[in-house]
């Protein structure tokens, strides 16, 4: 599933395509995908200027002057064309703008999804209500971590999953953030000290940047808009890597909790 990096590589890339040009055609292919698309999208699309693209969290936003703001989530294996030579079977939301460029979502597992909501109530979005700080963000610190943690018995590992405690993080960078602070990613969430959180707050933040860099992770299905693939996945110290040789010296292990995997290093992460 593309996480943070993959959808701020993805906003990025369309935002010198989109920003500030004219939707001359909105126009859906299927009538859904993991959920039906708004059955107004292209009545209120169609003719709008793109004034801004963001992220929040997994999800990418295309704000208009008309005041509503399409938002998107890629699923499982959904990415952008730009200015595709042909149509695919699986593009199923064609955008195209005053200058002649096309867009195409294509998303062959069906599992992301397309909303239109008012700009201003963007914040009421069902997804959106109980997500914590952005893990770039300000306000993303270590003594946040330490008050949002206070109490929690689960792993520090399935703890920064919850998307109520920090927003965008995935299993990905998980693994690599807490194998850079080392970090055991069992350890109850709310027994670690401060100074554990110092060095997991920056790890955190030089992780999503490396690999927000590096155009994300290519696993899969996932590549950036211009058809190119991230390569972050060239880098990764421990996620993917089990029974390799760690750079201590020892091995890359593997456990599953929470229906996901954890890749970590048990002689260098031992807090």
């Amino acid at each position: 599933m593309p996480e943070l990096p993959e959808v701020e590589t993805t906003v990025r890339g369309l935002r010198p395509v989109l920003e500030g040009q004219v939707l001359t055609q909105v126009e859906p292919r299927r009538d859904d995908l993991r959920r039906a698309f708004p059955a107004d999208l292209r009545q209120r699309l169609t003719g709008a200027r793109v004034t801004t693209l963001r992220r929040r969290a997994k999800y990418g936003l295309i704000d208009t002057d008309r005041g509503d703001t399409l938002i998107f989530h890629l699923g499982m294996s959904g990415r952008w064309r730009v200015d595709p030579s042909e149509l695919l079977p699986h593009d199923h939301l064609l955008l195209a703008t005053q200058p002649g460029r096309l867009l195409a979502l294509n998303d062959p597992r069906r599992f992301g999804s397309v909303d239109l909501m008012p700009t201003d109530d963007v914040g009421d979005f069902p997804a959106f209500r109980l997500l914590g700080p952005e893990p770039l963000g300000l306000a993303f610190t270590a003594e946040y971590l330490r008050q949002a943690l206070a109490g929690r018995r689960l792993s520090i590992k399935l703890a920064l999953l919850d998307q109520r405690i920090v927003a965008g993080l995935g299993n990905i960078y998980v693994c690599e953030a807490l194998y850079d602070a080392r970090i055991d990613p069992r350890t109850p969430a709310g027994t670690l000290a401060l100074p554990a959180l110092e060095r997991l707050v920056p790890a955190v933040k030089l992780v999503l940047e490396a690999a927000i860099a590096a155009g994300g992770s290519s696993l899969r299905d996932y590549a950036r808009p211009d058809g190119e693939l991230g390569y972050f996945s060239k880098q990764f110290a421990v996620y993917g890597r089990a029974g390799e040789p760690c750079a201590c010296g020892g091995f890359v292990e593997r456990y599953a909790e929470g229906g996901r995997s954890t890749f970590w290093c048990p002689h260098c992460q031992r807090s």
